[in-house]
């Protein structure tokens, strides 16, 4: 008999391998800290959003949904790390957008002089994830976090889309690109994309450790994205040259 308690009742090969929420660095992030640390790098005091501004978008963009659960949709570190207390957790699939290393890291997963590239969600494709239940009575303290977590800087613009799950269509908040961001870049060759990611390093650790937890986890789902598979393998073949 299923146990409608437990979060990993679909998949529960994911049992051991997403991070507890409470022992998340995301979750208990020491945001003075990062500022010290990130002005002792050079960075300007405004480097993040400001706590005030990133509530007011969190208000905003929860307005009408206070009441009801939600689903948030992970197609990159949210997929092994979400740092937010779930319900439930299921594959699904968004037409209409797909994923795209296109933003660029200067402090978590690179440097300004040698900037790494996080996954972005952009328009036109089909972009394969994992969908995660918020119950509402939940919901005001864990958007907090999923705020924190994703919405920290400006790389993204919280949007509700409906997705496909196995047990079927859901409408989930998804983190696309925010096109006035400043690090957002233009679309690159898939060489390009893995001879910066081979070689960025940052305040999170290697960018290309990002790329394989990220593969792991289509691995482990099943999975399909071929394209996410050949990034890794060049990746790893420009890493180990030191290119």
């Amino acid at each position: 008999m299923t146990d409608l308690s437990d979060p990993f009742r679909h998949h529960p090969q994911l049992r051991d391998r997403i991070i507890d929420p409470e022992t998340s660095r995301f979750r208990n992030l020491d945001l003075s800290d990062m500022d010290r640390q990130m002005q002792a790098m050079g960075l300007p005091e405004d480097w993040r959003r400001s706590d005030e501004n990133r509530d007011q978008s969190r208000r905003e963009t929860l307005k009408d949904r206070w009441g009801q659960d939600i689903w948030i949709f992970g197609y990159g570190s949210l997929m092994w790390d979400p740092a937010f207390r779930f319900s439930e957790v299921r594959r699904a699939t968004l037409d209409g957008y797909h994923r795209r290393f296109c933003l660029k890291s200067e402090v978590g997963r690179g440097t300004p002089e040698t900037p790494g590239l996080m996954a972005g969600l952009d328009l036109g494709g089909t972009c394969n994830g994992l969908v995660f239940r918020v119950d509402a009575e939940r919901l005001e303290e864990e958007s907090h976090y999923i705020w924190r977590r994703e919405m920290l800087l400006r790389s993204y613009a919280p949007e509700f889309l409906e997705m496909e799950t196995e047990l079927g269509p859901v409408e989930a908040m998804a983190f696309v690109v925010n096109r006035e961001n400043p690090l957002l870049l233009a679309p690159m060759s898939l060489e390009e994309t893995a001879r910066l990611i081979a070689r960025a390093e940052g305040y999170l650790g290697p960018n290309i450790d990002y790329l394989e937890k990220l593969a792991d986890a289509f691995e482990l789902l099943e999975l399909e994205d071929d394209e996410l598979f050949r990034l890794r393998d060049l990746a790893r073949s420009y890493r180990s040259e030191k290119v």
